[in-house]
């Protein structure tokens, strides 16, 4: 089980699509066109990794829609970029 310490490690962090790389599956719910520029939650705490062709410097946080493709998770209310989830 992990513990509040565990929770601490990860840097969770309101982002702006288009700033760093995430190779989220997203190819269903979301079109490239209306990501730019978007606000969601990413972890930035992990290192980057190779996700098929590319590097993902960040990952990008979703939940399963209906259908069990990605629905990104997005604050509700214009905040600032950098605020950290706590």
């Amino acid at each position: 089980m992990a513990t509040i310490d565990d929770f601490q490690k990860l840097d969770i962090r309101v982002g702006e699509i288009g700033i760093k790389k995430s190779c989220a599956q997203l190819v269903k719910n979301c079109r490239k066109e209306n990501l730019k520029d978007r606000l969601v939650l990413c972890v930035v705490t992990f290192p980057p990794r190779q996700i098929g062709p590319e590097i993902s410097e960040v990952l990008t946080l979703g939940v399963p829609g209906k259908d069990g493709e990605c629905i990104l998770i997005e604050p509700e209310r214009e905040v600032p970029i950098g605020g950290k989830l706590y």
